[in-house]
C-alpha cells in the first residue's frame, strides 16, 4: 500500500488517500506524537479496509510526517511486535 496523497485540514487532523483505496478518504487525528487512524470514509467501490489495513496506513502516514518513533514507542505497538 502506498499513500498518494495527504493534507491538513480543519482542527488539526490530516486527511489523506490510499492506493488500495482511491476512493475512500482516511482521517487522522493527532495523540501524544504520533497521529492514528480517526474515520474512514468509505467508499463501496473500495475493498473493506480491515484492521491491518488500517495499521499499515498508520504507518506510512506516521513514516511520512517523521513522526514513526514516537508511533513504535506506544504500548500497543510493542505488544503487537511481542506476537509476531
Amino acid at each position: 500500500m502506498e499513500l498518494l496523497d495527504w493534507g491538513y485540514s480543519r482542527r488539526y487532523n490530516i486527511k489523506a488517500v490510499f492506493d488500495r483505496f482511491p476512493n475512500s478518504l482516511v482521517v487522522f487525528r493527532m495523540i501524544r506524537d504520533y497521529y492514528f487512524v480517526y474515520i474512514v470514509n468509505w467508499s463501496e467501490d473500495d475493498p473493506i479496509v480491515t484492521r491491518p489495513d488500517l495499521k499499515q496506513m498508520e504507518l506510512l502516514l506516521n513514516q511520512e510526517l517523521g513522526t514513526l518513533g514516537e508511533y513504535r514507542k506506544r504500548k500497543t505497538y510493542i505488544e503487537d511486535a511481542g506476537t509476531v
